[in-house]
């Protein structure tokens, strides 16, 4: 049997939020049943970007056709409200996703090979404006 989960953590300093999120296996369309109610509540009427995202993918698999379509919405649905998203992974697909994620969201998407590089990225202020 593999291994299948998601695990998500909400954290809240001062104004801005930080979710990290360990996913193991192949993401499908149950998955985003839960993950897109948890979204949606904790951004509820944040108008700026203040939302910093850990992704760890080391362990994950992949995405059903209908998890990346579910992924897309989730993204387009709050993308104004991100600052920085660190995808950490092990897999060259993950870095082309990152990339792409990019086109789709206002806050910065980047890969990370090193979870430690990934978490120091999230860590430094927010130096640019937000018109850059």
């Amino acid at each position: 049997m593999k291994r299948h989960g998601l695990h998500i953590g909400i954290e809240r300093t001062k104004a801005r939020f930080y979710i990290s999120m360990v996913i193991v296996g192949k993401l499908d369309h149950h998955d985003y049943e839960v993950i897109t109610p948890m979204f949606d509540d904790a951004l509820k009427g944040l108008d700026e970007r203040i939302v910093d995202v850990f992704i760890d993918a080391s362990e994950l698999e992949g995405f059903s056709a209908r998890a990346l379509w579910d992924d897309f919405k989730l993204g387009i649905a709050h993308r104004h409200q991100f600052r920085r998203i660190a995808f950490y992974g092990r897999h060259d697909w993950q870095d082309y996703a990152a990339r792409i994620a990019n086109w789709f969201t206002s806050g910065e998407v980047k890969y990370f090979a090193d979870a430690d590089a990934a978490r120091a990225w999230l860590n430094e202020s927010d130096t640019k404006s937000d018109g850059e």
